[in-house]
């Protein structure tokens, strides 16, 4: 009864947006509705990671986009930190009611084009739900795991065929999102079974599966490139290569892969993947991703000589060639270089007089490689378990707007582009180094994300 009504409320709301325009000649395609507690002043909406429209909210936190033209397919929409999917065709007049306090279940839609997307975000919410489920299933023996999965597929085909048999006007390109929403979550947990069963059972080596073990894989796809932007859909095509690199008979690895996995997998990337443009992508987001997690200045040579080869982006390669240069700048051991930083009152400090006689750890970072909530989230965690050590946060070309709103005015700080500081960042890439009372380096390039900073600042702290 309650979403019912706030689908007449939102009826309403487009009535008012766009009743006016209405008429059987227009092909424009509508998306607004209303923000309740907003955490910006717009919604921006994306096709693949191309920005289509910023949108901005009235003073009734109402916004409405008009896109002329708009090609079928799937897009997203980001307010604030947050982001979510939707499928637009031409002539929809979507419409959106969201409480940001509670963002992805309180997602309503309402409208023409609101009954696929409704679909959609419950298939969202579902796997969301799945999480506690699966944490007993990999629990299973393999043969126990699969009768599982395969009677959860079931299910989800069920649901496909009678939203398709009540929906027979839905398009070959909606259907085929659908089925993938559906399916592909359960797709992706079986390929993740094998590392989620050893770590669950605590063992040291894979549980042996049959070939009948991954039957789905003759159905489901990893190369199509409108949908490797669809989490769904990357995050299966993830852990069917990670899955397969595995197979090859590397051990189990946590806190970091081997230069072999990494080469490995980076061959099984070029191997499986034939589109040129998410080859590249997936080739350069593990590559980095990899030397992430090591969390150090150490490169594994190889597995960077094995993308450089594979790779055919000429410019994706020129960035990850500066990130290798920013990593042969400030190492263990050496003293911190001096350069200025500015803080959110355009005030400049030496960093050398931010750091004196203090355990520090400092945080350059750009929105394009991590987000501000989740910077937040791990400086605020990390704090409460170091209090004896300073954390800084300091955005790479930055200005005095770019605060961070959850965390301490007083420990945010930029960088602009005279600072000695972009010597050592000059690929702009997230990057974090730690130093002793003394102003020596203890790690010149830790990574906020890998497991193995908890055991750095633990030493930092009985140093």
């Amino acid at each position: 009864m309650i979403k019912n009504l706030l689908h007449i409320i939102l009826l309403i709301t487009i009535t008012a947006f766009v009743g006016c325009t209405s008429n059987s000649k227009n092909t424009a395609t509508y998306f607004g509705g209303k923000i309740i507690n907003p955490k910006s002043k717009y919604v921006v909406l994306f096709s693949m990671e191309k920005v289509i429209d910023t949108l901005f909210l009235n003073k009734d936190n109402r916004f409405l986009g008009k896109l002329e033209n708009a090609n079928e397919g799937l897009y997203y929409f980001a307010h604030g930190n947050e982001n979510q999917f939707i499928y637009l065709e031409q002539q929809d007049s979507l419409m959106l009611r969201l409480n940001t306090w509670d963002f992805d279940e309180s997602i309503v839609y309402a409208g023409k084009g609101a009954e696929r997307n409704n679909i959609l975000i419950d298939c969202f919410l579902q796997e969301e739900r799945d999480n506690k489920m699966f944490y007993k299933l990999n629990q299973l023996t393999p043969d126990k795991f699969i009768k599982k999965t395969d009677s959860l597929l079931v299910l989800k085909d069920k649901t496909f065929k009678e939203y398709a048999m009540n929906h027979p006007g839905e398009t070959k390109g909606f259907n085929r999102v659908l089925n993938v929403a559906l399916t592909y979550p359960i797709f992706s947990r079986i390929e993740k079974y094998p590392i989620a069963h050893l770590r669950y059972k605590h063992k040291k080596d894979f549980h042996k599966v049959n070939k009948s073990f991954y039957k789905h894989r003759a159905s489901a796809g990893v190369n199509n490139d409108s949908l490797m932007y669809y989490q769904p859909y990357s995050k299966y095509v993830r852990n069917f290569l990670y899955n397969s690199t595995y197979s090859l008979g590397h051990k189990p690895m946590t806190n970091e892969y081997s230069s072999d996995f990494t080469v490995d997998l980076l061959k099984t990337i070029d191997k499986n993947i034939t589109s040129d443009a998410s080859k590249n992508a997936i080739l350069k987001q593990t590559v980095i991703s990899h030397f992430y997690k090591k969390s150090s200045c150490n490169v594994n040579k190889e597995a960077f000589e094995t993308y450089f080869k594979l790779s055919t982006n000429t410019k994706d390669k020129e960035h990850v060639k500066l990130l290798l240069l920013d990593s042969e700048e400030l190492h263990k051991g050496q003293e911190l270089v001096d350069f200025t930083i500015t803080d959110l009152t355009n005030g400049t400090y030496s960093i050398k007089e931010i750091t004196k006689n203090r355990n520090t750890f400092l945080l350059f970072w750009n929105p394009e490689n991590t987000t501000p909530m989740y910077i937040s989230s791990r400086i605020n965690y990390l704090s409460r378990q170091f209090p004896d050590v300073q954390f800084i946060q300091i955005k790479i070309d930055g200005s005095a707007q770019d605060r961070i709103e959850q965390l301490d005015i007083k420990n945010q700080f930029f960088i602009t582009e005279d600072s000695e500081a972009n010597k050592f960042l000059t690929s702009k890439m997230t990057r974090s180094i730690i130093i002793n009372k003394e102003g020596i380096i203890t790690n010149g390039f830790a990574s906020i994300s890998s497991k193995k900073l908890y055991s750095d600042l633990k030493k930092l702290r009985d140093h």
